[in-house]
């Protein structure tokens, strides 16, 4: 869903599905969409009403395509686009993709009636903040466990720096902060197994495992000194993998704007 000039303002949409016969054609660009080219189906949310310039107007279409190469990214007739270089967390290819006449039957409108995308955007976003919030747990534990072992192998001064206090005291909050994260995580997960609403608990996990991940990042690559700004030591990698985890999938700003809403309405 995301466009160049678009992103947690989604009423500002402005990629076009004209109904053409038994067809959309579609029209706009989106960016960073995470692995396009090996999907054989897209989600893809438009503006099906252009006399309505809020959300009422955004419909979402399941776009089959054909799977890409790198050679041809984008083989479908209406779609190309490049893909994005990013500073980490490269598993995830993001690329930014130009529509220019694409067609979708329209039988691939989602719930068969225009005027529903928001909506069901927005009932997808708890399971992806709580799956976001559960990866950013997995980053700070790898830099908890890389802190830990070097701290453990690193002799300075006749002893391991682990037995300085100002390096325990790190690796100690680390592992606490972890802790909490994760079991903030797993407690918003049995919310959303349950059926029951966890907006607040999963943008709590989200904007509190994201935070975490970045410290314990920051604090390991301290631990490992000037040795840490090296690319050949893996710390590194995750401080670069930690930083995006407080953006996509809603941004921290966005996060702290829904607990804070939920909190005025009386509900926590």
């Amino acid at each position: 869903f995301t466009e160049p000039n678009t992103g947690s303002d989604l009423a500002s949409l402005k990629t076009r599905a004209t109904k053409d016969g038994d067809v959309y054609k579609v029209n706009g660009n989106k960016t960073w969409i995470t692995h396009p080219v090996r999907a054989d189906l897209m989600t893809l949310l438009v503006r099906t009403d252009p006399s309505e310039s809020g959300y009422r107007g955004l419909s979402m279409l399941l776009a089959e395509k054909p799977r890409g190469t790198d050679a041809d990214p984008f083989p479908a007739d209406g779609m190309s686009g490049g893909e994005i270089e990013v500073l980490g967390y490269r598993g995830m290819k993001e690329y930014e993709i130009a529509f220019d006449g694409f067609e979708v039957s329209a039988d691939a409108l989602l719930g068969g009636v225009e005027g529903q995308g928001f909506k069901q955007l927005m009932q997808t976003f708890e399971a992806a903040r709580i799956q976001t919030a559960a990866r950013a747990v997995g980053v700070a534990q790898a830099a908890l466990e890389l802190g830990l072992r070097y701290a453990r192998e690193r002799v300075q001064f006749g002893k391991p720096i682990f037995a300085f206090p100002r390096v325990a005291d790190k690796l100690v909050m680390m592992a606490v902060e972890v802790a909490i994260a994760r079991q903030l995580t797993y407690f918003s997960a049995r919310q959303k197994d349950s059926g029951r609403r966890c907006d607040l608990e999963a943008g709590m996990a989200k904007l509190l495992a994201a935070r975490v991940a970045w410290a314990a990042a920051d604090n390991a690559l301290q631990i490992h000194g000037g040795n840490g700004f090296a690319l050949e030591y893996p710390i590194s990698r995750v401080l670069c993998d930690a930083r995006i985890l407080n953006i996509f999938e809603g941004a921290g700003e966005i996060q702290a704007q829904v607990i804070a809403r939920r909190l005025l309405d009386g509900t926590n």
